[in-house]
């Protein structure tokens, strides 16, 4: 085994099976169902549709975009390239792997992360062209999505790496989106 997997398997161990409690058990599978998440997106949605009258709908195009970019790669060019196996999926793991009851177990591949990509690429892409109007606080959007990144190594579908690898594609992707976004349109 590689030092990489090594190191991905002890912090995966230590987030999944030792450094959890009952609050963090019922809060964090809840912060990565699209019901507890979808209501902040629908929020800012209408947000931009109320005050940014001349813009709404090329801002909308732009975050559907870069949502659409970020899964696709993780989703498509990634996992069906690097094919690795999800720690739920994984034998020799699993006598230590805590899963949770009723939760979903995907059995598609791994490596990266689509929720971490997807929700860091949004992170970026809010946070970018909301700044004149969030200022200091548009790192919630990045606490929003480490929260959820996390949620996804505390129930065991994915390794720190594949998170990483996630919000580096979603990070890289939400940069690109907002940037042209600002240099066309910017919220005003």
């Amino acid at each position: 085994m590689h030092l990489i997997d090594q190191w991905d398997r002890a912090l995966l161990r230590h987030i999944n099976a030792e450094w959890h409690n009952s609050f963090l058990d019922n809060l964090l599978p809840a912060c990565r169902n699209p019901n507890t998440w979808i209501p902040l997106y629908f929020f800012l949605l209408l947000v931009v549709i109320f005050n940014f009258k001349n813009t709404r709908w090329w801002w909308l195009a732009f975050a559907i975009g870069t949502v659409v970019i970020t899964d696709f790669i993780s989703s498509t060019l990634l996992k069906q390239n690097i094919i690795r196996l999800r720690p739920c999926n994984q034998p020799e793991i699993a006598g230590w792997l805590r899963t949770f009851k009723g939760i979903y177990l995907p059995q598609s591949y791994s490596f990266t992360s689509s929720h971490a990509a997807n929700h860091f690429g949004l992170a970026m892409f809010f946070y970018a062209t909301f700044k004149k109007q969030f200022k200091a606080w548009g790192w919630v959007f990045f606490a929003w999505a480490f929260i959820i990144s996390y949620a996804q190594l505390y129930i065991g579908v994915h390794y720190p790496t594949d998170i990483l690898g996630g919000a580096i594609v979603g990070l890289s992707i939400g940069y690109l989106t907002s940037q042209r976004f600002n240099k066309h349109f910017e919220l005003q």
